[in-house]
């Protein structure tokens, strides 16, 4: 598959860039896609929900009313879960949300997310660039040139970029990172893909094992 390079100002170079059948045009599996999301998002989860469960009240163990009498159930603590200030049954303890997906799956999905980006023709290939100093307003310049400033955008570098990403870190609507930090879930996410041209082979390389 062939897509046009663009210049920083949304222009064709006239240079053509040949995205590979064997990551950008295979047949799309859809739920090792939502294994990987999900696995992602779980992964996010920091797990440290706490609540205290009626041993771990401050409060007197003494019986609080006699056994018999009174016309209402038996209660012997304060610390009761029944009570206002009880303590809580079965509450959320501490626990890791993370969960494993095999390295082969998790390639089929970024393979499969990928291609159904280039069918949905939301790939765009842009030839490399830097900035002079990390500057917000020169980033919107290329979200403007490249129709994409009301969109979610991806941008994917072949190598770091420090202005490059700095510049872009304060719009909530795009992000900046490196091929090999690529993910299933940031690819689902953006409405767009912005793939640097030097990126390209180190996209490839990384998925076509």
């Amino acid at each position: 598959m062939e897509v046009a390079v663009l210049d920083i100002n949304g222009k064709e170079t006239g240079r053509k860039a040949n995205l590979s059948d064997a990551v950008f045009a295979i047949e799309p599996n859809d739920h090792a896609v939502y294994l990987d999301v999900k696995q992602y998002l779980a992964n996010q989860r920091q797990g440290t929900h706490k609540a205290k469960e009626r041993a771990e009240i401050a409060g007197s163990t003494r019986k609080i009313k006699k056994q018999k009498g009174t016309g209402t159930a038996r209660a012997g603590s304060i610390k009761n879960p029944l009570f206002k200030g009880g303590g809580r049954v079965f509450g959320p303890r501490p626990r890791s949300y993370a969960q494993k997906l095999n390295k082969n799956v998790k390639r089929l999905a970024r393979k499969s997310a990928l291609t159904l980006k280039a069918k949905s023709e939301s790939i765009i290939v842009i030839e490399d660039f830097d900035f002079d100093a990390p500057k917000t307003k020169n980033f919107i310049n290329v979200l403007k040139a490249l129709g994409l400033d009301s969109k979610k955008s991806l941008f994917v570098l072949g190598d770091s970029n420090n202005n490059v990403y700095l510049s872009s870190r304060n719009l909530k609507t795009s992000e900046v990172l490196t091929s090999s930090e690529l993910s299933t879930y940031k690819i689902v996410n953006a409405n767009s893909i912005v793939v640097f041209e030097g990126a390209l082979e180190g996209i490839e390389s990384n998925l076509s094992k």
